[in-house]
């Protein structure tokens, strides 16, 4: 099935701002277009610095020359660079030499980085000071693989390399539905679509101040941040330390923040604590995503004159798949699915083709992530009558009883995480000495909601009213072990919970 959403979507983002949303075929095509458009408009701030559009357009042409004369070609060049003005530097200029940027982790150590400079192919790779010491192995043992200071420059430009939409754009590592790590090539066509696909359901996504805190390497942060804040005329901080996000936010003003559900969590229980938007007035706008968000904190951010956006995505699809613009009458939706995807739900997996979709993984092939053609992605869903999507949860997560029951994990955390005293929550699959196997639940608190509830047996009032939840779930599905965390769960870089093994 086709996703006939158009004109929903114009509806949701308002006339004005889906007229600027302009469909392109390659990063070349957008960038040339896009930096003279908005050449006096600043693209980038960073370490107290501005760029205009005019000026990136003239560095990153600059280093298109550096990339030439130590012989870049139509080939994937890797970047092993933190988030910087010199990051966004460096992927325009490689992805607008017709070549794919292959985009690495700044934290890498150096084994790693010569693991993947080998798995991605790639033949060349850009460093900046404070990833110089990680390449030292490349640059030892890999001869043929030219290492370039991304503070390199030259006095001559060299303008953009036509290509195709078809052609590579960025390979962005990801654990695909296995957790293997591997890459996801996505096309020049697949980021200008999610790049596009950014601006749908928003009103007034141009112009705007967007805050960078996620990592670049990640898709979430590449896309749906970096790109999407440079095609729609608007200004990119770049918060260069996690640590100093709300003094940065303080000096910067954002109005548009793309977030994970853990940084939204933790930003609104500050400002509930100090009585203020963490993030300043001026922000409007919270994208939120990676991870299951919550309704709660949808609700809460209204009350700070925040419009918080849940959405789906995937590395594999160019990050994003769908939007929920009604998110206020569908909370815990992930939304509509994006004009034009297919898509088809089968035993309950969402499998997916489209413009925005990757190539295939580089590095580890996954035959199994393909059924005659469609994308498998692993994701368990639902669909209501007016076709907002809903995830159920991860195939590879279902846990199998005894009794021959299946059970999503994510299913029941989100009924548990309905009461406004829980943060986080996992349900898995325990053991019993007597080797006999039960579902267990583990819940971390929400202490600005606690804090509400003053002197009493905290442990007790929670196990109770977890307790009142789970007596309303089938019999099969009930948790038999409840305990309240005193810490947070480990998490993944992107924020996510780590999941506990499953028993054998």
């Amino acid at each position: 099935m086709i996703a006939d959403t158009l004109e929903l979507y114009r509806k949701y983002t308002g006339e004005e701002t889906f007229s600027l949303a302009k469909s392109y075929d390659t990063m070349a095509q957008m960038w040339q277009e896009r930096s003279e458009e908005y050449a006096d408009r600043t693209a980038v701030e960073d370490n107290g610095k501005s760029y205009t559009f005019r000026t990136l357009a003239e560095d990153a042409a600059k280093f298109r020359t550096v990339l030439k004369n130590r012989g870049a070609k139509p080939s994937r060049i890797a970047i092993l660079v933190p988030n910087s003005y010199d990051f966004v530097k460096a992927f325009i200029a490689v992805t607008t030499l017709g070549c794919t940027a292959v985009v690495l982790p700044a934290h890498l150590g150096d084994k790693a980085v010569f693991g993947c400079v080998s798995m991605f192919g790639a033949e060349m790779l850009i460093t900046a000071p404070a990833t110089e010491g990680a390449a030292a192995l490349v640059a030892q043992a890999r001869p043929d693989v030219p290492v370039v200071s991304v503070e390199e420059t030259s006095e001559e430009t060299t303008p953009c390399a036509q290509c195709s939409g078809s052609d590579g754009c960025a390979i962005v590592m990801t654990g695909g539905t296995t957790g293997s790590p591997k890459g996801a090539l996505l096309s020049n066509a697949a980021v200008m679509q999610g790049t596009l696909n950014s601006c749908l359901g928003v009103p007034g996504a141009f112009y705007q101040r967007y805050m960078l805190v996620l990592p670049l390497s990640h898709v979430f942060g590449l896309i749906r941040n970096m790109l999407a804040s440079l095609y729609s005329g608007s200004t990119l901080f770049i918060c260069r330390e996690n640590r100093n996000m709300f003094r940065d936010a303080a000096q910067f003003k954002p109005t548009f923040m793309v977030l994970v559900p853990a940084l939204a969590e933790m930003a609104l229980t500050l400002s509930k604590k100090f009585g203020k938007n963490m993030f300043g007035d001026s922000l409007r706008v919270i994208i939120c995503g990676a991870a299951n968000v919550p309704p709660y904190l949808i609700s809460e951010y209204k009350k700070l004159g925040v419009e918080l956006y849940p959405g789906y995505g995937l590395t594999e699809s160019a990050n994003l798949v769908s939007g929920n613009p009604e998110n206020h009458k569908k909370p815990d939706s992930v939304g509509l699915i994006f004009p034009g995807m297919e898509y088809q739900i089968v035993d309950g997996e969402l499998w997916l083709k489209g413009r925005n979709m990757m190539d295939c993984y580089v590095g580890r092939e996954e035959p199994e992530a393909y059924s005659d053609g469609w994308f498998r992605t692993g994701d368990l869903v639902r669909m209501d009558d007016e076709g907002f999507l809903y995830i159920t949860g991860r195939i590879k997560e279902v846990i199998v009883l005894p009794n021959g029951e299946n059970i999503s994990p994510a299913e029941l955390e989100a009924k548990f995480n309905t009461l406004e005293y829980i943060q986080d929550s996992q349900v898995f699959e325990d053991v019993d000495d007597a080797g006999k196997h039960f579902l267990a639940l583990e819940v971390v608190p929400r202490a600005t909601e606690t804090a509400k509830l003053g002197d009493i047996d905290l442990n007790a009032f929670l196990i109770a009213e977890l307790r009142k939840i789970n007596a309303e779930l089938p019999s099969f599905a009930r948790v038999s072990k409840i305990t309240v965390r005193t810490s947070d769960f480990e998490r993944t870089p992107s924020m996510k919970i780590v999941r506990y093994k499953k028993c054998q």
